[in-house]
């Protein structure tokens, strides 16, 4: 016989009844805040199109890369989850959901399929076909289209991230259609600071075709970056966004920069040159922020696509990507020494380093004005990563000079699950401060508004 699906009331709060009893009130007074979504990877493809999702492989496993890490760690094929027949594959994701038992993921799962789904009986081999029949169904109806989601998700602003030569079409058709959903793009051009990868020619002809001119020298393509930057901006962007493995920064001449790019040019950019050159280009971010207000993150500590082998059959984002030891106090100097006393520039730093939790981001949080911290990332944005972040992070550096929360997720229906799960956490740890007379209920109930939507609407000037 199927075992019911049941979540707790009390998940995730502390066993302690003084404890408990606080974090019930804390998170009853946050639960039904509208979602704050400033950081993702929803494909605005989805929301610009508003059909029907098909079946549920391809809207829960497929585009998720925590689901597909962990059954290809345990052995699962990733072309039997990716290539074939979607039924196959949520029977196979079925047959090995147990994997993911004591997982953020798994929390965030169960929370979809019986909140979004109304699933009432675990997910398993044996109930697998009916659930997955169940879902089909569901979402052939309206109210599952992407959009009546999106408004029953009560998300106020959902953020895509965008290639710098990104024309923004489906932004564009999303704002011409008339429906008052509040998507917006997020500037990410890592793509063109590359110089040393092998698609970096074809990346900069796309940022050449949308700026309208050719980019021949060092000069034209930082306008080009400028420009860019105005069009995102005035397509709804408050941010930019930077995936670096080490938040290096530094100021090249202008003259270096244009050796540099000649070299890039030539395809005899080594990557020490693209280090130096991405170091260099970071801070001229920060100065053109400055310039058009955009908000500036950065993203460290991704070895990405590890598994080579992997990577060259199944493409990016499939679960192969791997956290290394990031250092910020020295690399970020040069860029928060030039920019980072400035109250214009609001720089929000994440990690997958959490031994820089104390030692470094908060330090840095706590001093400059221009430093905020980004909520624990990816294989930290855990019950008990985010419960560490809180710990090590707040007493040197505050709530106040934290970033609020975001889902960083590529699967839509998942949203909701994820901010859940963060302000279920948030409240708890705020009931421990309480319990111990740390904080008084009144400012742990304004703290808990303030991580669970503030924050970021303040961050990220939405």
């Amino acid at each position: 016989m199927a075992e019911p699906l049941v979540l707790a009331e009390d998940r995730c709060f502390d066993p302690d009844p003084a404890v408990r009893r606080v974090a019930r009130t804390l998170y009853d007074e946050t639960r039904r805040l509208p979602i704050i979504s400033p950081h993702g990877h929803v494909d605005p493809r989805v929301l610009a199109a508003n059909e029907a999702f098909a079946e549920p492989a391809a809207l829960i496993v497929r585009p998720d890369h925590y689901i597909l890490r962990l059954l290809y760690a345990r052995g699962v094929p990733l072309e039997s989850l990716l290539e074939g027949d979607a039924r196959k594959a949520w029977q196979l994701f079925a047959e090995h959901y147990f994997l993911f038992q004591g997982t953020p993921t798994g929390a965030w799962l169960d929370h979809e399929l019986h909140e979004l789904f109304g699933v009432t009986q675990r997910l398993s081999g044996e109930t697998a076909g009916r659930i997955y029949d169940a879902i089909v169904e569901r979402l052939a109806a309206p109210e599952f289209r992407p959009r009546a989601l999106f408004e029953r998700f009560n998300i106020e602003v959902l953020a895509t991230t965008d290639k710098a030569s990104d024309p923004l079409d489906h932004h564009r058709a999303i704002r011409e259609s008339g429906w008052t959903g509040k998507v917006i793009p997020c500037f990410r051009p890592d793509a063109v600071f590359r110089i040393a990868a092998p698609g970096w020619p074809a990346e900069l002809e796309a940022l050449g075709r949308e700026h309208g001119a050719p980019l021949v020298d060092y000069a034209e393509f930082v306008h080009a970056l400028e420009d860019r930057r105005v069009f995102f901006k005035r397509m709804g962007a408050t941010a930019t966004d930077h995936a670096v493995l080490e938040p290096y920064t530094t100021w090249l001449p202008p003259d270096e920069a244009e050796v540099l790019f000649q070299q890039a040019r030539q395809r005899e950019a080594s990557r020490a040159d693209e280090r130096r050159f991405e170091a260099h280009l970071l801070i001229e971010m920060a100065r053109m922020s400055l310039q058009d207000g955009l908000v500036m993150q950065i993203h460290p500590g991704a070895f990405r696509n590890h598994n080579q082998p992997l990577f060259e059959r199944f493409g990016p984002d499939r679960g192969g990507d791997i956290p290394v030891a990031t250092e910020f106090t020295r690399n970020l100097r040069p860029l928060l020494n030039a920019y980072g006393n400035d109250p214009r520039l609001t720089l929000v730093l994440f990690t997958l380093d959490e031994s820089t939790y104390s030692r470094e981001l908060a330090p840095l949080a706590g001093h400059y004005p221009a430093v905020r911290l980004g909520p624990p990332w990816w294989f930290h944005d855990s019950i008990e990563g985010m419960t560490r972040f809180r710990e090590r992070t707040t007493e040197t550096a505050g709530i106040y000079k934290t970033a609020g929360f975001n889902d960083d997720t590529r699967a839509f229906c998942s949203i909701p699950a994820r901010h859940d799960l963060a302000r279920r956490v948030d409240a708890n740890f705020l009931a421990r401060l309480v319990a111990r007379h740390i904080v008084e209920l009144s400012d742990a109930r304004r703290m808990a508004r303030a991580l669970a939507y503030d924050l970021a609407k303040e961050t990220y000037k939405l």
